[in-house]
């Protein structure tokens, strides 16, 4: 979630490069073996696309959409990879967001496919999160054209978001559960109404106690309540749909607590200091539908490892780099592939 300050910070960042380096703390070790046999999509069938990154345009609901698709070095056309959807935060845009996380350099180190949406708006981008909304409809296209168009593991795709986008991923948790292996979310977990997936869903989640656009103690922190609306209305930022999602949202830890409780975890999480401005809250789930929150004392509204958000900190907050957010979430979706036929 951005205000116009921030936006114009993230533009001017937008030009310089960054890469992860080596202060950022590895992720904990869990096994990343499985014995989930992969499920080759359509896609595998189909004439193989160029690694690389490219623009795609497409279209969702008759209206013109566009994505980043970056396919790693490794891919051939004939292996079925797993993809990772990555939503930007609001106002931020796909390329933005693609310097802030560089899931898409990490997937070419890692052999997964990284999609980076582009939002809605008149103005700048941004995400309408209610369940039949045209965003959420969107990404479900997306899913559908991914799998044709790429030779992707079914039983591997996962969503990761930011921000407004965490809050979207949040959704997708809901009506997509059937097709979408786990989620990731930064600083931006919901529970939305009404939310019953069809199965239970993973989540990783992190989130900074002093944010200040989304709040860890729920709400729309201090700068989140100053930011505008993207459509030039002249709204502010809690009269859209994204917005008032965040008014309406408890604090994270019982949000974290509600996915637990939906996912017929243990009702008490395990507490675990990771570094000294870490803690990971976990919860024992069972059928591998682990719920897990990375509590961040003292973290902005920032995406942990990352040197982007770092160079932006006057705008966002402090970042965290005793853990990498990329590191952590490829570990946890590593071990949480979609299971089923």
């Amino acid at each position: 979630m951005r205000s116009a300050g921030v936006v114009v910070s993230l533009g001017v960042a937008a030009g310089l490069t960054f890469a992860f380096g080596g202060t950022a703390a590895s992720a904990l070790s869990r096994a990343s073996t499985t014995s989930v046999p992969a499920k080759a999509s359509a896609g595998c069938k189909a004439t193989p696309v160029a690694p690389g990154e490219q623009q795609v345009d497409t279209t969702s609901d008759g209206a013109p959409r566009y994505y980043l698709r970056n396919v790693p070095p490794s891919y051939d056309g004939t292996k079925p990879v797993p993809v990772v959807v990555d939503l930007h935060g609001y106002l931020e845009g796909a390329r933005v967001h693609a310097t802030n996380t560089m899931l898409g350099p990490f997937g070419d180190q890692h052999g997964f496919v990284t999609i980076t949406p582009q939002g809605s708006g008149d103005v700048a981008a941004g995400w309408e999160v209610e369940r039949n909304s045209p965003d959420v409809r969107f990404i479900g296209h997306l899913l559908d054209e991914i799998g044709r168009t790429l030779c992707v593991d079914d039983r591997r795709v996962f969503i990761t978001g930011y921000s407004n986008g965490a809050f979207l991923a949040s959704t997708i948790a809901c009506v997509y559960a059937d097709r979408v292996a786990a989620i990731a979310t930064v600083a931006g977990l919901l529970d939305p109404p009404g939310c019953k997936p069809a199965r239970p869903l993973p989540v990783v989640a992190f989130h900074g106690t002093g944010d200040e656009f989304v709040s860890f103690t729920g709400g729309l922190g201090p700068r989140g309540q100053a930011a505008s609306a993207n459509d030039g209305t002249g709204r502010t930022l809690a009269e859209t749909s994204g917005g008032k999602a965040v008014v309406r949202s408890a604090p994270t830890a019982k949000v974290a607590a509600a996915w637990a409780k939906r996912n017929k975890c243990t009702a008490t999480p395990k507490t675990s200091e990771i570094a000294a401005d870490v803690t990971l809250v976990s919860y024992r789930c069972p059928k591998r539908a682990d719920v897990e929150l990375y509590r961040i004392e003292g973290g902005g509204h920032t995406w942990p490892g990352s040197e982007f958000s770092r160079a932006i900190e006057s705008a966002v907050g402090p970042t965290s780099f005793s853990i990498n957010a990329d590191d952590v979430i490829w570990t946890f979706f590593q071990a949480h592939p979609r299971p089923g036929k």
